[in-house]
């Protein structure tokens, strides 16, 4: 009897998916546990293994499809035979038992292999004809990411994989428009995946429903470098991490939560649900779009922690192993421009949280400083807040608080 494929439980509020790659064709020998099909949702990328051993047979949604939890993605055969070995005509059928062990220890060490490896940088790995045991894995527990592959391909070294040279694919940076006048022949339509078009519908959906305005201000970040400069290597010596900016902005914007907590709130109809707790999250742009992993009640976490977690959240968005649990509520954002250069930006709000502070480059300027000039390294901060209950003076004063406890950390052990 054949087994359903089903799409699994993928969490709070997650009800749909579009069906990514199948990793397994129709007639492929499959184990229990082996990754079948993954599903992108709006927040992360979904594996579903098998749930038996056998052979994949009808495949019934293909790439691309929308589905639902529940929703059947194909069949597994569990006494069926694999397609190589119905391709095989009868007369030539004259198995030999070494063969039979060799392929069942290949079939082993693909399997382990696999294990090893995330689906992305396997499918990198398979189009560039690199040998993934020539990889040195980065991820949790040695995983081979698709970072990992892309280095090895940099570096130089040799990395082809003799198992499928045939398979080896142009990378697609390397295409080039046709000659041509016709400019529909110069064009190329991507798919957006799921991520990206929920990321899209979001910020339409906070821009139309949210009454969002933009506050600036500026912060003298001498007082934090210095005190980096003095601390970092009795804290790398202490906690294995380097402190940045991240925990200090954390920090600062738990104490002007604790201010202005209308900031740290959502609107529910014609109520506003103050929130006295602090889940703070940290935006990090991966290559499928921008995501938020959520320091959970930040305000009882020390600087070190936040740094370990902020590290590890960073990992696991390049690896692709963010999970669910990883991505869920938040109440109120940070996002920092500024590792990519950005000078000055006007940040959207993530519904339906009503904040959100943008961090930007830390350029030296000349400042006025008791009637004198001086050069001081400068940082604009922006906070976007719905004024539909933020008022325009909260948030210049929450922005200001923040302001003052940057450029005085030492206040920040006082507000906890």
């Amino acid at each position: 009897m054949s087994i359903e494929i089903k799409v699994p439980q993928m969490g709070e509020s997650v009800v749909e998916a579009t069906v990514g790659e199948w990793l397994k064709q129709e007639g492929d020998s499959i184990s229990l546990g082996d990754v079948l099909v993954e599903l992108e949702t709006d927040k992360v990328d979904v594996e579903v293994g098998a749930e038996s051993s056998g052979v994949l047979g009808k495949i019934a949604v293909q790439s691309g499809d929308d589905v639902q939890v529940g929703d059947v993605l194909g069949y597994i055969e569990p006494n069926g035979s694999a397609a190589s070995d119905k391709e095989e005509p009868s007369a030539e059928k004259a198995p030999v038992e070494a063969d039979e062990a060799d392929e069942k220890a290949a079939k082993k060490e693909e399997k382990e292999t696999a294990e090893k490896i995330t689906p992305v940088a396997q499918r990198m790995a398979k189009e560039e004809g690199v040998d993934v045991t020539k990889v040195k894995g980065s991820g949790p527990g040695g995983k081979v990411t698709k970072n990992d592959v892309a280095k090895l391909l940099e570096s130089g070294k040799p990395v082809s994989s003799e198992a499928k040279p045939a398979e080896t694919k142009p990378r697609q940076p390397d295409k080039q428009p046709a000659p041509s006048g016709d400019r529909d022949s110069r064009e190329e339509r991507v798919r957006m995946s799921r991520r990206r078009r929920t990321i899209a519908a979001r910020l339409v959906e906070a821009q139309q429903t949210a009454a969002m305005l933009t506050t600036f201000n500026e912060i003298d970040m001498s007082a934090v470098m210095d005190l980096r400069k003095r601390r970092q290597e009795a804290f790398v010596e202490r906690h294995g991490v380097k402190v940045g900016f991240t925990s200090f902005f954390v920090k600062a914007v738990i104490g002007a939560l604790k201010a202005f907590p209308r900031l740290n709130a959502e609107i529910d109809g014609d109520e506003m649900v103050l929130k006295h707790y602090y889940d703070i999250g940290i935006a990090v742009g991966a290559e499928e779009g921008l995501v938020v992993p959520v320091l959970r009640d930040a305000d009882r976490m020390s600087f070190a922690q936040i740094e370990q977690q902020t590290k590890e959240f960073a990992q696991k968005s390049r690896d692709g192993s963010l999970t669910l649990e990883d991505l869920r509520g938040g109440t109120f954002t940070i996002t920092n421009g500024g590792v990519f250069g950005s000078m000055l930006s006007t940040p959207i709000l993530n519904p339906p949280q009503v904040g959100i502070l943008g961090l930007h480059n830390i350029v030296e300027r000349p400042v006025a400083i008791d009637g004198e000039m001086a050069i001081r390294p400068i940082m604009y901060v922006a906070l976007s807040y719905d004024h539909r209950i933020v008022d325009g003076r909260e948030a210049v004063q929450f922005l200001v608080r923040v302001k003052e406890l940057i450029e005085d950390p030492e206040n920040l052990l006082l507000e906890g």
